[in-house]
């Protein structure tokens, strides 16, 4: 891929959206789109591009803003950053926490600038994969018992009861059972994913279950999880992000009163 200046925010922006600047002349289009968003933020060291791409889909497809839906799916196919099969699977685990009814509009995008990235390479867009039900056959037990370990691997609690259709056929033997152990996606795309999601959905409990597991598990650094979260305020709102932010601080400190992440990352500060 093309690599530009820093300087150059037009050029910033072809490179990370995979198409030329065409916006209006104001203070939002030059200071904040060309000038802050892509300049400033999409360059800055501290997460990677991959990573940025999956909070950007995350925050603009919880917002339901058909135009960036159908921009950042683009960019992130156009620019190979995300595979089709990647970004299918993002949508899987996007529903399960921000919706289905979102995630549906999400699935038909990303069906949609397929075709269109086909079209403009002149080749008809490639048949759907085949795929399998998930560990078919699979005992409902073993399938329960698998998710009640992914569930305490993932969070660094116990798992819940099985005493409602809630905790019992979603959370244990769906979203643990299934969605958080499925290839596709690593454990650190999934955490970037759910992080933006919970903090989209202004979910308290969430928000500090999810950002203190992923500082804990050491798939993302404290300095990542703080870049993550500026990222996050360009697309979600700075008011979403501040106590975002907040929550950041205060699971890293309780990270180091347990002695720190299981596996620290090279860039964790103290």
């Amino acid at each position: 891929m093309m690599t530009v200046e820093q300087g150059d925010p037009r050029g910033i922006y072809a490179e990370v959206m995979a198409v030329p600047y065409e916006g209006a002349a104001s203070p939002f289009a030059e200071d904040g789109v060309l000038g802050f968003e892509f300049a400033r933020v999409w360059t800055r060291p501290g997460l990677g591009r991959r990573e940025r791409r999956l909070v950007t889909l995350t925050c603009v497809g919880a917002g339901d803003t058909v135009g960036p839906i159908d921009a950042h799916v683009y960019a992130a196919l156009k620019s190979g950053d995300l595979t089709l099969a990647e970004l299918q699977e993002f949508v899987l685990h996007f529903a399960v926490y921000c919706g289905w009814p979102k995630a549906s509009l999400l699935d038909q995008t990303v069906s949609v600038q397929n075709a269109r990235i086909s079209g403009e390479r002149g080749d008809a867009p490639s048949p759907p994969a085949p795929l399998e039900p998930w560990n078919a056959g699979e005992d409902s037990e073993q399938r329960l018992a698998r998710g009640e370990a992914c569930f305490r691997e993932i969070n660094f609690v116990p798992a819940p009861p099985r005493t409602s259709p809630y905790t019992l056929a979603g959370i244990l033997n769906f979203v643990f059972g299934e969605v958080w152990q499925r290839p596709g996606l690593s454990e650190r795309d999934r955490r970037c994913i759910t992080v933006a999601a919970v903090g989209v959905d202004d979910t308290i409990i969430p928000i500090r279950s999810h950002v203190y597991s992923a500082l804990k598990s050491g798939q993302l650094s404290r300095t990542e999880m703080e870049e993550l979260v500026l990222h996050f305020a360009v697309y979600a709102g700075w008011s979403k992000a501040a106590f975002l932010d907040e929550v950041v601080h205060e699971s890293w400190a309780r990270v180091q009163d347990e002695g720190g992440p299981v596996t620290p990352a090279d860039n964790d500060r103290t």
